[in-house]
């Protein structure tokens, strides 16, 4: 038997808002047998023709860094029944590995970025299409913390992206996707009635 989505999730929200943790926190308790995760960010664009210096210029949180037709064609092997190959995306030097994560079908698939709900072609797949929201300082606040700790930023860099192109592009394209959102969550501290809200909507598809 061919094993398909029986329902797609869309899991937007600004930059740091708490997506990823919700996202975590949901597959710990659906279970990694019951849930798959394509990661939007994963499908960034290669660009090895430029030097380090050029790539740590592009504009990451414009639509058009992401390669959305790739994810697309992953999703359709998905919704197939298919495997799909998802990249695996190094921050630090701004490009893909050579690796791939294999994603694998089942019941309930998670579609998750800041964008996701902007894209029309991604919103098209899904069932339901959440928001994830926290207010400017508090993902500002995150975004330095992670941004340090994970991708060895200085917190210099860390501000000049966020006023530079981080929070233009958040305003432009990320909170306007809100209007998609079936789901709003409130996320500046820990939701944890939401949750339960959330997990029993996918519960009860399996």
């Amino acid at each position: 038997m061919v094993l398909k989505p029986k329902l797609i999730v869309g899991i937007a929200g600004g930059s740091c808002s708490g997506k990823t943790t919700l996202v975590e926190q949901v597959v710990a308790t659906i279970g990694t047998g019951n849930i798959e995760v394509l990661n939007h960010d994963a499908y960034y664009r290669h660009r090895p023709e430029l030097t380090l210096a050029e790539r740590n210029q592009v504009n990451y949180d414009h639509p058009d860094a992401l390669e959305t037709e790739l994810a697309i064609e992953h999703l359709e092997k998905l919704c197939s029944g298919a495997r799909a190959p998802l990249p695996i995306y190094d921050f630090s030097a701004h490009l893909r590995s050579t690796e791939v994560r294999w994603l694998t079908p089942a019941p309930v698939l998670v579609i998750e970025g800041i964008l996701v709900l902007h894209q029309p072609e991604l919103r098209a797949f899904m069932d339901l299409k959440v928001f994830v929201d926290a207010d400017p300082d508090v993902r500002a606040l995150r975004r330095m913390e992670r941004d340090q700790r994970e991708r060895g930023r200085t917190m210099e860099s860390v501000q000049q992206q966020f006023l530079e192109s981080v929070k233009p592009m958040h305003d432009c394209y990320v909170d306007p996707s809100r209007n998609h959102a079936d789901l709003v969550i409130p996320n500046n501290r820990p939701n944890p009635e939401v949750l339960r809200t959330l997990e029993a909507r996918l519960r009860a598809v399996l």
